[in-house]
């Protein structure tokens, strides 16, 4: 079994949905996959943090069973876990939303397993996810690729915490999750729930960057992270363009690799309007 891990709200489902669809189509295993969605209400912050609904729920079940009957989506609202830890911290009003805060609760969860791959919202699988999901990672508490902007800017082992395969088993001995948790409560950091991570590793696995490229897309790219970058034309710039955006990424990027994926994320919103 692969277990994947999304947090997010229904605003970023087309996200989550988009990226379960280039793993599903871009991984030759027949080995079922186990989808663990952290998700919560924080309407009292911003109207649109609202929970992923019921009905996307199980349109994504749905989805992911006509791939293989044995995939499975386990659900799993952590508000409790957010108001009793994290509200009003100095965290909350982060450069990002709050939902990229709540990874921090997979050792609290009992449904958790001890090997999970966590994948932000933003995120396409080019290749096998297995060419990543099956790295070693026993005695780590997770192996994480450099930031793209961060080891020129940081330091060199500077990682991103967009794509993260935890060992939670070891996670748990080194009270990785907890420490972070209460950097969290105690401290604004500048990135947050990322910030957070690096400052409680003990041990961390570092991986290749094709396994989080937030800049390139070559054909060794397993991962393509479509995180917010730098451009240099037609003057110096930042765009945040995501996966779903899909005339973007065809007109920005000139990417058409993943067509295929687009052409099946069409018939499913077509269905979803019948």
């Amino acid at each position: 079994m692969v277990n994947v891990l999304f947090c997010g709200n229904e605003g970023v489902f087309d996200g989550i949905l988009t990226c379960t669809l280039s793993i599903l189509m871009r991984t030759a295993s027949k080995e079922p996959f186990s989808f663990y969605i952290f998700t919560m209400e924080l309407t009292d912050i911003d109207a649109k943090y609202t929970a992923i609904t019921e009905k996307q729920i199980s349109d994504y079940d749905e989805i992911i069973k006509s791939y293989n009957p044995e995939n499975r989506v386990t659900p799993v609202r952590v508000d409790k876990y957010y108001k009793k830890l994290f509200a009003g911290c100095p965290n909350e009003s982060a450069y990002c939303s709050p939902y990229t805060l709540i990874r921090l609760f997979a050792d609290l969860v009992p449904e958790i397993p001890d090997k999970l791959l966590y994948l932000d919202a933003d995120i396409f699988f080019n290749r096998d996810i297995h060419l990543l999901y099956d790295t070693d990672i026993t005695g780590y508490e997770y192996a994480a690729a450099r930031d793209h902007y961060g080891k020129y800017l940081l330091y060199p082992n500077y990682i991103n915490a967009g794509v993260l395969l935890f060992n939670i088993a070891e996670a748990k001995k080194t009270e990785l999750f907890k420490k972070a948790r209460c950097w969290i409560r105690r401290k604004k950091l500048v990135f947050a729930d990322q910030s957070a991570l690096i400052r409680s590793t003990t041990r961390k696995k570092m991986l290749k960057q094709r396994f989080n490229d937030q800049k390139f897309l070559h054909k060794w790219t397993v991962v393509r992270h479509f995180s917010k970058r730098l451009f240099y034309l037609p003057f110096p710039h930042t765009d945040n363009i995501k996966q779903w955006d899909i005339e973007r990424v065809h007109n920005v990027f000139k990417y058409h690799q993943f067509d295929d994926i687009y052409r099946e994320y069409s018939k499913i919103k077509i269905r979803s309007k019948q």
